[in-house]
Formats: structure tokens, C-alpha cells, sequence
């Protein structure tokens, strides 16, 4: 859990507002909701690796002394989304699309672009079972990290019923087969030999060898379907594969999808296609997601679909920030201009041009104490503010103001009445960073 400085919090501004206005071109409505639930709301969702992240919070008052709890800080987004649209379906569109950005809180050990309270910037559809939901996802993800500037990204995708075709011809037992799966999901990170030490740690020891063999089996649709045999769930989920492919085919994402049998996803919520977003320097995703048919049914007992696809905020950061990958407008200080105070004059003449150029729609600040000349750009350097406005009294008796740009040196008088004009240029400067 961190401090985030001037320039940490304009680098996320710039991100979110990308993300944002993607999502917002897809039709995705806001929301937010309350950083506590209701520890009920939240158990049993993630699976056994979830729940023992989950922050708890202890009860209040004359509670306080029981040791027991109540409430904890939201895990992710989508439960708290599911139990949204249980309580409020009433008033919502029979397809629901919405997108949220917001921290979750996880008691995970910290790590390279993995932290205890993080952003996830989530975008989910709310009542279709068609595919065409999976790819429209895909599509604003891939978008989304286009406008940014990658380009070197993979969404891989897999189905979890086709996960349990895989793990059945295996001959897993289907009660093992969350213990399976939680074990698969950490393929890239511990490679086959740790994944068969795990499996075999959670007692699928005769079988370990096989279910690496059947995740071994083949990198095509093609394949999955001559080994999974008449297994129909799993037919029907390649089946289901095969038109995302085609849909991403007329989208943004069409290069960027690629089928990976290995993808396992290990929230116990998924029911359907699963997606992860990948980058080659970085052990780990920037964002994933998939299909959650049954969680909204947990809370009001109707089967409700549902499909969503979460991109996390500070993993990206940190891969932009390694790459180089900012416009340098956004790294600018927090004004535009810099008005100058001189010893022995009135005041109220730097705070009258401030509100001038405020008026022109520039970001101002006013230097707060008469000081040398020399010590006021200095300071204009380190706050990394482009321009200085110096408005001496030779300034005042011609009528202008000069202006000295930091970046090159150059000053330049500008009669007072053009400033406006001024705007013009720290516009065409900052349209090479706007989302």
C-alpha cells in the first residue's frame, strides 16, 4: 500500500483515462461500490488461494473483544458486481454493461508489479450467453493497450469446460478437479516439474503424469477435439473457441488472440471461455477475465450470465514505465506558466495576470514570495513548468509580458491583450498526450 506523488499520480491519471474512454466508446456504463462487504458476500468465491488473501476486518464496539468478523476490503470487482446486479436488477437494461475502476485489496506478498492495494480496471456484460460478449471484451482490451502503445501483447484464451474434458480423459476425478486446476494455474510460474510436485501434493499422484500429458497434447482446437473424444461439454466448448476466433477475426484483437491449453485461471468463478493478457518481460498478466455464468445466481438464485475482463492498473504502469512508453507531456509539472513576484512591487499585479491566464484556460501558479529572478526559474525547472511569466515594471510601462521558455531558453515580450493566444501553444504541446 503506497504514497503516489505528483508525478506517479499523473502517469495513472493518463492510463485511467485511456482505459476509461475505450471502455465508454463500447457503450460500458460506470459504477463504483464500497471498498467493505459483507465477509459472506466474499468467501467462497475465489477458491481456496482466494479466501485466505481476503482482508478481514475485526468487529466494532462492544464487539470488538469477540475476535470475530464481519466486513473485509474487496478482493476484486466482480463479486461486488454480482451482488450488485442481484440487488438492483430490477432498475438495470436487460444487457448490462458496465465498467468500474477502483482498489481491491489482496494479503499477497509483494512483488514486481504486485501489490496489497491495486486497481483493477474492470469492464463486464450482464445478461447474454452469446460469444459475441467474449470478443467484444477482447476487442476493448486490446484496444485499450493499442492506444497506450503495446504492441507486442497476446490475449490467450481456453474454456474451462474444456479444462475438465482435459482433466476427466485424464482420469482425474471430477471432485479433484478444482484442486487440478489450482495447481495448472501456476504452469508459468513454476513450470511442469513444480505443477507435477504440486498435483501430487494435493493428492493426484497417479494421475499427474497424465494430466501433463494431456495439457501436452496439442496447440490447435483441432487437437483438443481428437483427444477429448465424445466428451460433448468439451466439444461444445472448442465449438464455442471457434467463433470467438471468427467474431475477433472483424475486431482489434484478431492478431493479438492465441488459444493456450495451459491457461487455467484459478478463481473458482468461471464457467466458461477465460482470457489472459500477456507481455514477454513480465512474469505474470496485465489483465484477464471469462466467462461467470453461475455467481450471480449465489445471490438471487437466478441464473443470470455474465462475462468480464479486468485490466490491472499497476502492472501496466510498471511495464510502461520500464519501456519508456510515456509521451513526455505527461511528466509536465503541474502548471502551465509560472508568474513571477519582484521585491518592492504591488502583489496584486502577479495574482491579476494569474487569473488573466487563468481566464485563458491556461493552469497557473504564482511564485509566493518576491525572490531573485534567478531562483524563480530555478524553481519553475524542478517543478517542471514550461513557462515563466515575468512581469516586471519595464514589462508594465510597454504593455506586455515576457514570457521565457524553459525548455529552449527563448523569451519573448507578448503584448498583454494576446495572451490568450499563449493557450494555443500549450494545447498543440499537450494533444501529443491526450487519451
Amino acid at each position: 500500500m503506497r504514497d503516489f506523488l505528483p508525478p506517479d499520480v499523473r502517469r495513472r491519471e493518463y492510463v485511467i483515462a485511456i482505459v476509461e474512454e475505450t471502455y465508454r466508446r463500447y457503450g460500458f456504463q460506470p459504477l463504483e461500490t464500497p471498498a467493505l462487504e459483507n465477509i459472506e458476500t466474499l468467501t467462497g468465491k475465489y477458491g481456496e488461494e482466494g479466501n485466505k488473501l481476503i482482508f478481514k476486518v475485526l468487529r466494532r464496539g462492544e464487539h470488538e473483544s469477540s475476535g470475530e468478523t464481519d466486513l473485509a476490503l474487496r478482493y476484486d470487482l466482480t463479486v461486488p458486481l454480482a451482488r450488485v446486479v442481484a440487488e438492483h436488477r430490477g432498475k438495470l437494461p436487460r444487457f448490462f454493461k458496465r465498467y468500474q475502476i477502483q482498489p481491491v485489496w489482496r494479503a499477497d506478498r509483494p512483488a514486481r508489479g504486485r501489490f496489497r492495494e491495486f486497481y483493477q480496471c474492470d469492464v463486464d456484460a450482464i445478461g447474454s450467453r452469446s460469444m459475441m460478449v467474449e470478443t467484444e471484451l477482447c476487442s476493448a482490451v486490446a484496444d485499450v493497450l493499442q492506444r497506450l502503445g503495446f504492441r507486442d501483447f497476446v490475449i490467450r484464451i481456453n474454456h474451462r469446460r474444456l479444462l475438465a474434458g482435459l482433466l476427466d480423459a485424464a482420469g482425474v476425478a471430477s471432485d479433484l478437479h478444482g484442486q487440478a486446476l489450482v495447481a495448472l494455474d501456476k504452469m508459468d510460474k513454476i513450470g511442469a516439474g513444480g505443477v507435477l510436485r504440486e498435483l501430487q501434493e494435493r493428492g493426484i499422484t497417479a494421475d499427474g503424469q497424465r494430466v501433463l500429458a494431456a495439457f501436452g497434447a496439442g496447440t490447435t482446437l483441432q487437437s483438443m477435439r481428437e483427444f477429448v473424444g465424445d466428451r460433448q461439454e468439451a466439444q461444445g466448448a472448442i465449438a464455442e473457441l471457434e467463433l470467438i476466433f471468427s467474431l475477433a477475426s472483424a475486431t482489434s484483437a484478431r492478431t493479438h488472440l492465441r488459444f493456450d491449453v495451459t491457461l487455467a485461471r484459478g478463481l473458482s468463478y468461471y464457467t466458461g471461455a477465460i482470457m489472459e493478457i500477456n507481455v514477454p518481460d513480465l512474469a505474470g498478466s496485465l489483465g484477464g477475465g471469462g466467462r461467470y455464468d453461475g455467481l450471480i445466481g449465489m445471490f438471487c438464485g437466478e441464473n443470470i450470465p455474465a462475462c468480464g475482463f479486468s485490466l490491472g492498473l499497476e502492472r501496466i504502469l510498471v511495464v510502461m514505465g520500464e519501456r519508456g512508453m510515456f509521451p513526455a507531456g505527461v511528466d509536465a509539472g503541474g502548471a502551465d506558466v509560472l508568474v513571477t513576484q519582484f521585491e518592492g512591487e504591488d502583489p496584486a499585479e502577479a495574482l491579476r495576470l494569474a487569473g488573466e491566464l487563468r481566464q485563458a484556460g491556461l493552469r497557473v501558479e504564482v511564485y509566493p514570495e518576491p525572490d531573485k529572478l534567478g531562483k524563480q526559474f530555478k524553481y519553475a525547472s524542478a517543478a517542471a513548468i514550461a513557462r515563466v511569466a515575468v512581469l516586471g515594471a519595464d514589462e508594465r510601462a510597454r504593455g506586455v509580458v515576457t514570457i521565457k521558455d524553459m525548455r529552449s531558453g527563448q523569451q519573448q515580450p507578448i503584448p498583454r491583450a494576446e495572451l490568450p493566444a499563449l493557450r494555443q501553444a500549450v494545447l498543440r504541446e499537450a494533444s501529443e498526450v491526450e487519451p
